[in-house]
C-alpha cells in the first residue's frame, strides 16, 4: 500500500504534526511520501526528507497554495491521487478544511480524527466528543484520513534520506482567493504544540482579568495559553487559544485549568494531557473527574500562591 501524507508546516519548519501523522500512515503497512506544498519549500522538503520512514518527497508551489486556500490544495492532492491507497492529513484547521473536499472529489467517505489504525481498512476514531469509541472499517479502494496527531508519537525527525521531486500545480478555476492576512507573533510555544498550557475559563470574568491572571503564570511555566469557548465566546480570549471540541486538540506534559468548569466539549480537547491540574472553588465541577490534581479554592487566591511557590 502506499501512502501519501500531506505536510503540515509553517513554511520554514515541518511541524511535529507531520511526524505524528507519519507513524500513523506507517502503521498502514507501505511505502510513505509526503507532499509540501507552499512557497518556498525546499527547506520544509528536505526537514521531510530526513524524516524515518519517508520514500519520497514532492513538493509543489504556487501562490494559492502559499495562502492554503482549500480550492487549490485539494485539486492538487486530487491530481496526485491516482498513486496512493491512502492519503494521511494531520487533523488541524487547514486539514480539516480541505480534506473532505478531497474524498468528496474522489467519491470516497471521509474518515476523520483517527486515533488509532486497526488495519489497512479498519480505523479508531473518538465520537460523542471523545465519550465513545467508534472502529471504522471502509471498502473503498482509497482511504482518505485525518489524523489526530495528539494520538500518535513521532517517528524520528533525522535519520531518512528521502528523494525529494517537484511536481505540478493543477490549473484551476478558483472561487477563492486570498485577501490578507493577520498573524499573532508570541514568544510563547504554539498552543498545539506547547509541552505546558494553562487554560482560563469564563470565571475569571473579563478579558482583563484572563489576561492579568494567565500570562504572568505562562510566562513564568515557558507555557501556551488556551481558554475554554466559553471564555472565547465571552471575549476574554481571541479564537485561536480555544480548546476543545470546537477548537484544538492538545495533548501537553501539564495542563493546568483554571476557572474551567470542564464542559464535555472541553474535556475532548485535552483530556489526553499527561497531568491535569485544575483549580475552582465548585467542588462539583466535572473538571475534576478527570483532573490528576485538584483544588478547591478561588483562583483568586489560588493562583497567587501558585506564583509565590514558583518563585
Amino acid at each position: 500500500m502506499a501512502v501519501l501524507v500531506i505536510a503540515d508546516h509553517d513554511g520554514a519548519h515541518l511541524r511535529d504534526t507531520t511526524l505524528k501523522t507519519l507513524t500513523a500512515a506507517g502503521a498502514l503497512s507501505g511505502d510513505i511520501d509526503v507532499l509540501v506544498y507552499g512557497e518556498g519549500v525546499s527547506a520544509v522538503a528536505q526537514q521531510a526528507a530526513s524524516a524515518a520512514g519517508v520514500r519520497k518527497v514532492l513538493t509543489a508551489e504556487s501562490p494559492e497554495l502559499k495562502a492554503d486556500i482549500a480550492e487549490a490544495v485539494s485539486a492538487l492532492i486530487v491530481s496526485l491521487a491516482d498513486t496512493y491507497e491512502a492519503i494521511a492529513i494531520p487533523a488541524t484547521a487547514s486539514g480539516k478544511n480541505f480534506a473532505p473536499r478531497v474524498a468528496a472529489q474522489l467519491d470516497v467517505s471521509l474518515i476523520s480524527d483517527v486515533i488509532a489504525v486497526e488495519s489497512a481498512d479498519t480505523f479508531t476514531r473518538p465520537i460523542y466528543a471523545g465519550n465513545a469509541l467508534e472502529t471504522v472499517k471502509t471498502a473503498d479502494a482509497q482511504k482518505v484520513l485525518t489524523v489526530r496527531p495528539t494520538a500518535f508519537k513521532a517517528v524520528a525527525a533525522d535519520g531518512g534520506s528521502a528523494s525529494v521531486a517537484a511536481v505540478a500545480v493543477p490549473a484551476t478555476t478558483l472561487k477563492t482567493r486570498f485577501v490578507s492576512e493577520e498573524k499573532v507573533t508570541s514568544d510563547r510555544p504554539e498552543l498545539g504544540a506547547a509541552k505546558v498550557v494553562v487554560s482560563g475559563g469564563r470565571a475569571l470574568g473579563s478579558a482583563e482579568e484572563f489576561t492579568a491572571v494567565l500570562e504572568p503564570l505562562a510566562d513564568k511555566l515557558g507555557a501556551a495559553i488556551g481558554a475554554s469557548r466559553a471564555a472565547v465566546d465571552a471575549g476574554y480570549a481571541p479564537n485561536d487559544y480555544q480548546v476543545g471540541q470546537t477548537g484544538k486538540v492538545v495533548a501537553p506534559e501539564l495542563y493546568i485549568a483554571i476557572g474551567i468548569s470542564g464542559a464535555i466539549q472541553h474535556l475532548a480537547g485535552m483530556k489526553d494531557s499527561k497531568v491535569i491540574v485544575a483549580i475552582n472553588k465548585d467542588p462539583e465541577a466535572p473538571i475534576f473527574q478527570i483532573a490528576d490534581y485538584g483544588l478547591v479554592a478561588d483562583y483568586k487566591t489560588a493562583v497567587p500562591e501558585l506564583m509565590k511557590a514558583l518563585g
